[in-house]
């Protein structure tokens, strides 16, 4: 079968490997497409050497239909059309002990700590699998993972109806939250200094400002009267969106923080205090937020699949695949693994 390997920093090649049988409790899916992410970006880069193995078959935002059952695996057949929620946790740790399992101390995010999607056939843990709806494309079904994420960081803000959200960075996250943010009936509003990005995003119905134009604590002021947002999120990873951020969430307003950045950042305290402020991680996802996220994309409303996925394109392109993402020249692009079957 063919599958993806990461070498070394820029280095992803092809290869053929030979497929294994599913272990007990596991179940074998082939993969039809994985979608690339900052994180896989991340990988691509050598940012991650540290922590993956080499070579290393990566990728955990699928979608794909079951072909073998492992020993004592109930429940599934084949033909089942799923995806995979990547986490294996331990159950033994103090997050765990806590039913926290999904930040679990000891974490095996698969596809990244062990072997991801990028490979037509696929071993995983049979309680990992999510089902997918017969009517809901394959192509689409791979974006379950990423709205998984943006139902999560949306659900942790506890943003409510009626209430103004900033979301700062309008990448694929930035815009799932605001598509979330918006089926649950919040004003959003989306800060993005990338032109092209604003114009996608304007095309979505979403109000966009330009922090390099416009005061944006001012746009945000006026925007709300005042008040300030009731939620922040920081989507954007950068410095200067940390800095800025506090200024933009009204008296008790909530920030929540989705971004990974890989250094520490100046916060301003101060704005916390004065306005008595909570700050929130948000990191991956529960299981409840996967399956919000199939019945979003299954009621084909709330979230733009055809917008957001700009590209796909088959295993042997995925290098060049990346060289597009750095180049901010996409918002979704997704790997043709195996095709729509």
């Amino acid at each position: 079968m063919r599958a993806l390997h990461y070498v070394s920093a820029r280095t992803v090649n092809p290869v053929d490997v030979e497929p294994q049988d599913p272990e007990p409790g596991q179940v074998q899916v082939r993969v039809a497409y994985a979608g690339l992410c900052g994180t896989d970006l991340h990988i691509f880069h050598g940012d991650m050497d540290a922590r993956v193995q080499h070579p290393l078959i990566f990728g955990h935002e699928m979608s794909g239909v079951v072909t073998a059952l492992g020993v004592g695996v109930d429940g599934w057949a084949e033909g089942d059309r799923v995806t995979v929620m990547p986490l294996a946790w331990d159950g033994t740790c103090p997050a765990c002990l806590a039913g926290n399992e999904h930040i679990c101390q000891n974490l095996d995010f698969i596809g990244i700590d062990s072997p991801g999607a990028l490979q037509e056939l696929w071993n995983v843990p049979a309680d990992t699998l999510v089902r997918l709806p017969k009517d809901l494309p394959l192509r689409e079904g791979a974006l379950v993972e990423p709205v998984a994420v943006a139902v999560h960081d949306v659900r942790r803000s506890e943003l409510s109806a009626g209430d103004k959200a900033v979301v700062i960075g309008g990448g694929p996250i930035g815009v799932l939250i605001a598509s979330v943010a918006r089926h649950v009936g919040a004003e959003v509003v989306v800060i993005e200094p990338d032109a092209g990005r604003r114009a996608s995003i304007d095309e979505l119905g979403f109000p966009t400002l330009d922090p390099t134009a416009v005061d944006q604590t001012a746009a945000v002021e006026d925007w709300t009267q005042g008040a300030g947002a009731d939620v922040v999120f920081e989507v954007s990873g950068a410095a200067a969106a940390v800095r800025g951020m506090t200024a933009l969430a009204k008296v008790r307003g909530t920030i929540v923080v989705v971004a990974i950045h890989s250094q520490p950042r100046e916060i301003d305290l101060q704005r916390v205090f004065w306005r008595e402020l909570r700050l929130l991680g948000a990191r991956v996802y529960q299981r409840q937020d996967f399956e919000t996220a199939v019945d979003l994309l299954a009621g084909g409303r709330a979230i733009p699949t055809d917008a957001l996925i700009t590209d796909v394109v088959p295993l042997e392109r995925t290098g060049d695949a990346f060289t597009t993402l750095e180049a901010g020249q996409a918002l979704k692009l997704l790997v043709a693994v195996g095709g729509d079957r």
